[in-house]
């Protein structure tokens, strides 16, 4: 999902490969060495998205400092010599952020959110816990937050007008999924009447579903969106962008992604599979 291909420098790197280890074994990416991946030429334009995405995790009240540590790094200039200059040592969140408050028109700045944003989720345990996950432990961790996903996006739209809940999350149904409502989805899965549709989702089906959840909280918020039918607009659009990325990527559209033979409450009444993270 983070793969580049327009930056001449960086077209063979992903956001993984950029990212760095300290000595104390923390993950921290360059800020000069992200602005190359999200293609941007000039430093003070990059710093200026830096400083709104400092100001969103302010507004958040989330520590600034933590997240955006200033530092300095060697550069060579065209006479070789050697100046120290401005970065920063972002945390992955950080970069979340960064990538939120870029330019939309950027194609990769749409791979970047979508990459940091299921990648932060995922640090609720450690990269290398959820790789040695099964399948069916990664579903359940995945349905957790959507669960805390969707409680959290319900009181963000109710608190932007929103009154009929099944049309609002149709919304986004109906962009992620080229036109299918939940209804639809729960037929075309064979799924019986009111059975819930992220409980018979394979892992990256409910990733793709996070992402759209988180995203169009975040655009409800930052829009300041006042009225059930921008709402809805806006749910149906994020969801309809990341069915744009996933193709983009060449990736496999959620609608064609496998449903697992058994739900997860069927999987949790046989045997209580990974307790520890249905619920908190």
């Amino acid at each position: 999902m983070d793969k580049l291909g327009n930056n001449k420098n960086y077209s063979n790197k992903t956001f993984k490969d950029i990212r760095h280890i300290d000595k104390n074994g923390n993950e921290y990416w360059s800020a000069r060495e992200l602005m190359k991946m999200l293609e941007y030429n000039k430093w003070e334009n990059f710093e200026k998205v830096i400083n709104k995405a400092k100001d969103s995790c302010k507004n958040s009240n989330i520590s600034v400092v933590e997240h955006f540590p200033d530092t300095r790094k060697l550069s060579k200039r065209a006479n070789n010599a050697e100046v120290l200059i401005k970065d920063y040592k972002l945390t992955r969140y950080a970069c979340y952020l960064i990538a939120q408050n870029g330019d939309p028109r950027k194609e990769v700045i749409a791979l970047a959110q979508t990459y940091f944003a299921i990648q932060t989720r995922k640090q609720e345990i450690s990269e290398k816990e959820y790789s040695l996950l099964t399948e069916d432990e990664k579903r359940f961790y995945q349905r957790n937050l959507t669960r805390k996903g969707n409680y959290s996006l319900n009181q963000t739209a109710k608190r932007s007008g929103v009154k009929n809940f099944d049309k609002f999350h149709n919304s986004g149904y109906k962009g992620l999924y080229n036109g299918e409502t939940a209804d639809d989805i729960a037929k075309r899965k064979g799924l019986r009447y009111r059975e819930d549709i992220l409980d018979n989702m394979g892992s990256e089906e409910l990733a793709a579903n996070l992402f759209r959840i988180t995203q169009t909280e975040s655009k409800l918020k930052r829009d300041n969106i006042s009225t059930e039918k921008d709402a809805n607009t806006t749910h149906y659009n994020i969801g309809k962008n990341i069915r744009d990325v996933i193709a983009k990527n060449g990736g496999t559209m959620p609608e064609d992604l496998p449903t697992p033979k058994k739900s997860l409450k069927q999987l949790e009444k046989e045997n209580n599979l990974v307790k520890k993270y249905i619920k908190e």
